[in-house]
């Protein structure tokens, strides 16, 4: 008998019988970290005897805090949630699979979802219209008329794919609807024997910040599209058993902090600590006082610290806010006695209660948060709200240029009048994104704060872009019942549209008066968001510097109008009567915003909001939908095409090989995300994807963004590595200006050239290409058109000094070598500089089934001479090997679904 088998028992909740696996009484549970006691279940309950053993389990529970990691396991989510920027090419992944089954001589059908998989479309809305009554419906409308073609193709997967959903547009921001609604904490289902079968949810998502649903207890965290799609046809995520991070909370939020406040000191503390590719597990007396709106807020930065997860056990409070956002009493009662059956109630008074044992500690008196924002391009910067403006004024000279005008310059426009703007002005100042705006209590401070502020007659300055995009439509109605949406109407706040929005660099364009300015003078301005990123070159083209603020420091800003402020001694303007208002007379206090969230946020909110969550408007229910099992590619389609990654392929694999010979396409420092390998946002006509769309007939107005485009991977293809703010060393190695954006040098051709334009060169000539990088490559959203691009580029191996966690084996999942320099080194102390020729030797081991712990890299310069050394092959697991040995992960999953 197995565990699998030993371990199945009954639940009886209110007279109703669930079996369940029971794992309270295995050797060696109680210690455990509720995460990893979440896995032992995971890890039961699934028992194959071949993927997942007894002896898997065994390990699991013989866990030692203090080893670091090496012993491999298989997770199986349950469930995969999506977003429509990464999620459209996971169907038109799986749409195409389905074609290369049938050439296959197979049955298309096999390729389903094996899970529950929700797609959110949350990422399209962009902020056009703002500041007008109606401009929720203006960018619905426009959204509509952009993505057409990408929601035609999403309702044929709806009806042709089985475990598929979809939330239409307009609905709300994936992570939150996550929270409110789509999340069960505990699932059932049915099984052959008639019974309903308990177990944890869990899922992987596509995009960064799944880790929100962290704060319910539910272990889940972002993956790229390529392991999401795994997932999605049964695969289990092959991982280390990490360690576990115990960070213990005590006292609570003092006044005048908000939540956002304490995530930015939590992200700031981890960062410091160093907790890549680690759990985090929140524990101690002190999370009883935390509330889930705001253990979402902290989860949701788990991207942020650099986490795999950042996640709370289930307790009281959990069961509350289960209970407020409309879950049913039998779903709750549920969740209560699953959880206290096998140990996994996080009640420290409970008389049961044992504490985990982790691998590392940390500590925070939340009575020691003070008022902080984070930037200017990097949420883990965090600045004391007090020290913002001598902050700012140390750092705005590294992004002036000698074009930079230091004079106020004067702009006129019929929209907001006549004004000057200047550097450090705030162009943008945005509540958005799903960190925040899921939180009440955020929400409703800045619609006290402005309506202590219009009551004064401030309002924001004319330069000022403001906007109010909320991540539920449960947000606008909280807003509206408790009268502060009128007040945020008048400081121009009014809803602009539900989904993630200038987070994602959907900030839409500046008045076109104030971006000529701004160009034509090289003005450095800012933007202040309530979101979760700020990388460079993210939020807008024509913003230099970002910061991430609480929703209501995004109002205070707008009021103030430029980041060379400091609020403690600088008056925001006059009141009626002439006298000096200051941040301090307008925020409201802890016991005020309590109140009005009590008073207003209701379950009946919820019920009525997600009553028909599928359905959709008019907009939606208006489109035609193609029919059939294989959907009918449109070879004029400049949105969705069939993907390349099948063509030709075998039914067993060829063996992998050496690299010889190859050259450098791009030699990059530290910290470069996957905002700079594969952009989201807009893109110009001249670069190669703006050439390739005004080719097919595409006017600028109509290119959409990057992230839109996401199902068409020529436009893909051509927008890899190429970040308006990259910077490619390697022009500089040859004697070339280091022109910011996808530029690179052709030594083919003996000239520089666009990144696209010389891969296709590199690629007609056979020739294999490497790109060379410093720390934390990979950083950012889990995107997996950063590896996708990579390997459709022609890149054979990326060699760093270290790697984020969801890039690295994103880049496996596409067949490309994830290399690390010999600890201490990088190519800087190698002496490499990009211009050498690239032999790597020892890679073929991999066809004899093992791994090699390093490779042999020998890079030949231009003089003959050689420069050579051992890099760390980071292939973690014998999963890994199997996807890499395969050419992908995709590539695996078909193979193994014919058989």
């Amino acid at each position: 008998m197995s565990l699998t088998d030993d371990q199945l028992t009954t639940l009886t909740v209110a007279g109703k019988d669930y079996d369940y696996y029971n794992i309270a009484n295995l050797p060696g549970i109680d210690h455990l970290p509720y995460s990893l006691k979440v896995l032992v279940e995971n890890l039961v309950r699934n028992i194959d005897g071949a993927n997942i053993t007894d002896n898997h389990v065994k390990a699991l529970l013989e866990w030692d805090p203090n080893a670091q990691p090496s012993h491999e396991i298989q997770f199986t989510p349950s469930r995969v949630v999506m977003q429509d920027f990464t999620g459209v090419p996971c169907i038109v992944d799986l749409a195409t699979m389905r074609d290369a089954v049938k050439e296959l001589g197979g049955d298309p059908e096999v390729i389903n979802p094996q899970v529950q998989s929700d797609m959110v479309i949350d990422h399209s809305v962009q902020i056009d219209k703002y500041g007008v009554a109606d401009a929720v419906e203006q960018n619905m409308d426009i959204e509509y008329q952009r993505n057409g073609e990408r929601y035609q193709f999403l309702r044929w997967g709806q009806q042709a794919f089985r475990n598929f959903r979809v939330v239409p547009p307009g609905t709300g921001i994936i992570h939150q609807v996550n929270i409110e609604y789509l999340a069960k904490v505990v699932m059932t289902k049915a099984r052959e024997n008639g019974h309903e079968l308990a177990y944890l949810d869990s899922c992987v998502g596509t995009d960064s910040h799944t880790t929100t649903v962290n704060g319910l207890g539910v272990l889940g965290w972002g993956v790229g599209g390529i392991e999401a799609e795994a997932a999605m046809l049964g695969q289990p995520i092959s991982m280390l058993v990490p360690r576990v991070v115990g960070f213990k909370l005590t006292g609570s939020i003092p006044e005048g902090v908000t939540a956002t406040d304490v995530v930015l000191t939590i992200t700031d503390m981890l960062r410091q600590h160093g907790v890549v590719g680690k759990f985090v597990e929140f524990y101690g007396e002190g999370i009883a006082s935390v509330p889930l709106a705001n253990r979402a807020t902290i989860g949701n930065m788990g991207p942020e610290f650099g986490s795999t997860c950042g996640i709370f056990p289930i307790d009281g409070v959990t069961l509350d806010y289960l209970r407020l956002t409309g879950r049913s009493e039998e779903q709750i009662a549920l969740v209560e006695a699953y959880a206290k059956a096998n140990k996994l109630w996080g009640d420290t008074t409970d008389p049961n209660y044992v504490e985990p044992q982790y691998s590392e500690y940390l500590e925070l008196d939340l009575g020691s948060v003070v008022p902080s924002i984070a930037g200017p391009k990097r949420p883990q910067d965090r600045i004391k709200l007090s020290e913002s403006k001598e902050k700012f004024a140390a750092t705005l000279p590294d992004y002036e240029t000698d074009k930079t005008v230091q004079e106020p310059v004067s702009v006129s426009t019929d929209f907001r009048g006549d004004f000057d703007i200047t550097n450090g002005d705030v162009a943008i100042a945005s509540i958005t994104s799903c960190t925040n705006t899921s939180n009440p209590s955020v929400m409703i401070a800045a619609g006290l704060i402005a309506r202590n502020a219009h009551a004064k007659g401030l309002k924001p300055k004319p330069w000022v872009k403001t906007s109010l995009a909320p991540g539920s439509q449960v947000v606008a109605d909280y807003l509206k019942a408790a009268g502060l949406q009128d007040d945020l109407d008048a400081l121009g706040y009014q809803l602009v549209g539900f989904g993630c929005a200038t987070c994602i660099g959907n900030s839409g364009p500046l008045l076109p008066e104030i971006s000529e300015a701004i160009n034509a003078n090289d003005l450095t301005v800012t933007s202040v968001l309530s979101g979760n990123r700020n990388f460079e070159g993210r939020i807008s083209p024509d913003v230099k510097m970002n910061y991430l603020a609480s929703p209501p420091l995004v109002i205070a800003y707008a009021l103030a109008g430029t980041m060379d402020f400091d609020f403690e001694t600088q008056s925001l303007g006059k009141d009626n009567d002439g006298n000096d208002v200051y941040l301090k007379d307008i925020w409201p206090t802890n016991a005020e915003v309590e109140a009005v969230v009590n008073g207003t946020v209701s379950r009946e909110m919820f019920l009525k909001d997600y009553a028909s969550v599928f359905e959709g408007d008019r907009r939606w229910k208006g489109l035609d939908v193609p029919e059939g099992e294989l959907f009918a590619w449109d070879e004029q389609s400049t949105y969705v095409r069939k993907q390349t990654f099948f063509d030709g392929m075998k039914a067993t694999p060829d063996p992998v090989e050496n690299i010889h010979g190859a050259r450098v396409l791009a030699l990059l420092g530290d910290s470069v995300t996957t905002d700079h390998i594969s952009p989201a946002g807009a893109f110009k006509a001249t670069s190669p994807a703006g050439k390739y769309l005004t080719d097919r007939g595409v006017e600028p107005k109509n290119f959409n963004s990057y992230g839109s485009r996401r199902g068409n991977h020529e436009v893909m293809v051509r927008g890899t590595f190429g970040n308006i703010r990259l910077r490619n060393q390697l022009l500089a190695s040859v004697g070339e200006e280091v022109t910011p954006g996808g530029f690179t040098y052709d030594f083919l051709e003996g000239k520089p050239t666009t990144i696209f334009e010389a891969s296709r060169d590199y690629i007609d000539h056979d020739v294999p290409l490497v790109v060379l990088a410093g720390k934390e490559y990979g950083t950012g959203s889990s995107r997996d058109w950063a590896a996708k691009g990579t390997v459709m580029l022609g890149v054979r191996a990326v060699i760093t000094e270290s790697f984020e966690r969801i890039h690295r084996s994103n880049l496996i999942g596409m067949g490309v070598l994830p290399l690390q320099f010999p600890e201490g080194e990088s190519y800087e102390s190698l002496g490499l500089n990009g211009t050498e020729t690239y032999d790597i030797d020892g890679v073929e081991e991999l066809n004899n089934g093992s791994t090699p712990k390093t490779v042999h890299v020998t890079a030949t310069h231009t003089d003959g001479a050689k420069t050579e050394f051992d890099a760390v092959v980071r292939i973690d697991t014998p999963g890994e090997a199997d996807y890499y040995r395969n050419g992908g992960i995709l590539q695996y999953v078909l193979r193994n679904l014919m058989k």
